[in-house]
């Protein structure tokens, strides 16, 4: 009788505070309550997030100067938060991509790998001026660096990123050697 007083007494317990209200500042992703305006409070805000500046300040954004690992986690900013950088003059250094659309539209882009190289983004870059692919581009795969002026557009459910106003730079270091 004692072990049956003991055992409900335990249910009883769990019971009790499983069921106690306390405030639960998070909202859980699984809570049907949770309505669509309130879905982005899930994720860290980056309204306070300062675009840093090269030392030169002649770019808003310099991804050349940076790691690896923060130059992916950079454009992955980018990409994600891109109302942050709209406008903002940005330099980028890669290999070049060159890809076209069954419709004929052409994309140029520098390629940005992480660390480790098992991934990549590609920050497409519209030149300045009237170019035409190939003879006025590199060579697929060739290192360039790429100084534009920050844009984004999505198309579907994917965001993309560009360059506007673009320019490549040329490499200086192989003309002193």
């Amino acid at each position: 009788m004692k072990k049956h007083i003991f055992i409900t007494a335990v249910i009883a317990a769990v019971i009790l505070t499983g069921c106690s209200k306390t405030e639960n500042t998070k909202p859980s992703v699984t809570d049907s309550s949770i309505s669509d305006s309130s879905v982005t409070t899930l994720h860290p805000s980056y309204d306070t997030f300062d675009v840093p500046d090269s030392s030169n300040g002649e770019y808003d954004v310099d991804l050349t100067q940076l790691s690896a690992s923060m130059v992916y986690a950079q454009v992955y900013d980018m990409v994600n938060n891109g109302d942050n950088y709209l406008g903002k003059t940005v330099k980028a250094k890669g290999p070049f991509s060159y890809f076209q659309e069954t419709d004929g539209r052409e994309f140029f882009a520098v390629i940005i790998s992480d660390a480790t190289a098992c991934c990549s983004q590609g920050i497409e870059f519209v030149l300045d001026g009237d170019y035409s692919y190939p003879d006025d581009y590199p060579d697929v795969g060739t290192e360039i660096t790429v100084v534009g002026r920050f844009n984004y557009y999505k198309e579907g459910f994917y965001t993309y990123c560009q360059l506007l106003d673009a320019h490549i730079e040329e490499d200086t270091s192989l003309q002193q050697q």
